[in-house]
């Protein structure tokens, strides 16, 4: 079980009194320490929910974004990704940026060894879009380098 000391700077998760951001806020994300920094893992967070609007229209865009990333000494807290995500509801931005926004805060916040995000939007005027962003550390290029090759052959 985690102490105390562990759990120090988690505020949303268990509190009852929940409030959703009406704009984009990264300051929603919070972290807890890995306590299996020794191994290279992966953890896979899935939002298959996801809204944003066009900046041009402001149309609702809605689609799934995938998070896969190896933590090194922080990890994100699962409930302030999903309010931090439910942040750019009423954000207007395209999806491509929208991705790399999301890869930009997580790397900021955990400092992982590898991350990436994936969008899979839902088709508007028939084309559906798929942005991919990574990020690695000097460990993990290689690993990125063939995730990109690998994303890139997914999409042709």
């Amino acid at each position: 079980m985690r102490s105390e000391n562990e759990l120090e700077g988690i505020t949303l998760l268990g509190n009852q009194h929940t409030r959703y951001a009406n704009d984009y806020d990264p300051a929603l994300l919070e972290t807890f320490v890995n306590k299996h920094p020794e191994n290279d893992y992966v953890v896979t967070l899935d939002c298959p929910e996801f809204t944003s609007l066009c900046p041009k229209t402001g149309q609702p865009d809605f689609g799934r974004i995938v998070i896969r990333y190896i933590p090194d000494e922080r990890m994100v807290e699962s409930k302030s990704l999903k309010l931090y995500l439910f942040s750019f509801r009423n954000h207007g931005d395209f999806h491509e940026d929208c991705v790399n926004i999301i890869m930009k805060d997580l790397v900021a916040l955990m400092q992982p060894r590898y991350l990436e995000v994936s969008g899979i939007f839902n088709p508007r005027g028939g084309i559906r879009i798929l942005p991919f962003a990574s990020y690695a550390d000097n460990e993990h290029q290689e690993l990125r380098q063939q995730r990109i090759a690998a994303n890139l052959a997914e999409t042709l």
